[in-house]
């Protein structure tokens, strides 16, 4: 089973922390990979397109994977996973989006909270740093510590997302449309009730619209794979078992 994972906006691959290795552990024997989106992580120094298209052709083209892959996207990386999905299918064997927002489903103000807007401002002032990074854990998770917080701040300084690249993905986030119909392969909704950043309700519609399962954690963040790496794990196991049995 080949796994990809897609983080979201201005995270890179560290961000994950525990639950590559839980979902490696449900699922002996996978690969699994965590590519970053370009301007991020491995790819800080590279200038982020401002559409995920352009995004999802820059990993596609370094990701030399044989058989069908199992993409797995958070926030940003799910419109990923959903533009792959549309433009790839047969490449992809199931997709997996966790509080993704988009349109034509869900409208500016549901995509991101306006009371959110407030703290987002704050923490784009902050500058780099472990205040900024402290600031970016507490409105995205809800079972964060000043432990993660100061890790992240040493990825930040290590590879540093700069203001354009994170102001360009933004917009792409922004500027991305999913298709009316469901990509023509299984999909997987997860969805945090205690969302801060992006109303839940986005994730509801979308599975509505696209007739795909949907399951709720009830007290997660945003980072739902970061809050509870295990209740993920379960779910995508429960599902593609599902799957699996017709």
């Amino acid at each position: 089973m080949n796994w990809l994972l897609l983080r979201g906006w201005s995270r890179e691959a560290r961000h994950w922390g525990d639950f590559p290795a839980a979902l490696k552990t449900a699922f002996p024997g996978s690969s699994i990979r965590t590519p970053d989106l370009p301007g991020a992580g491995e790819r800080y120094r590279q200038r982020s397109p401002v559409r995920v298209s352009a995004m999802v052709d820059v990993v596609r083209s370094a990701e030399r994977i044989e058989g069908k892959i199992h993409l797995f996207g958070l926030s940003l990386g799910g419109m990923a996973c959903i533009d792959w999905s549309t433009r790839f299918p047969s490449e992809v064997a199931s997709c997996v989006l966790v509080n993704t927002s988009v349109r034509p489903f869900s409208a500016l103000h549901e995509r991101l909270r306006l009371s959110s807007v407030p703290r987002i401002a704050r923490v784009g002032l902050a500058g780099a740093g472990m205040t900024r990074e402290a600031g970016i854990l507490a409105l995205t998770s809800r079972r964060g510590s000043a432990a993660l917080a100061e890790q992240w701040a040493s990825y930040a300084a290590e590879k540093p997302v700069s203001t354009a690249n994170a102001a360009r993905q933004l917009l792409a986030a922004a500027r991305f449309r999913a298709p009316l119909e469901a990509p023509p392969v299984p999909v997987l909704v997860l969805a945090s009730a205690r969302d801060e950043l992006v109303d839940p309700r986005c994730s509801e519609v979308l599975a509505r619209r696209w007739g795909a399962k949907i399951a709720w954690h009830p007290d997660a963040g945003h980072d739902l794979p970061l809050d509870d790496p295990q209740w993920v794990v379960a779910e995508v196991k429960r599902w593609l078992g599902a799957l699996a049995g017709g």
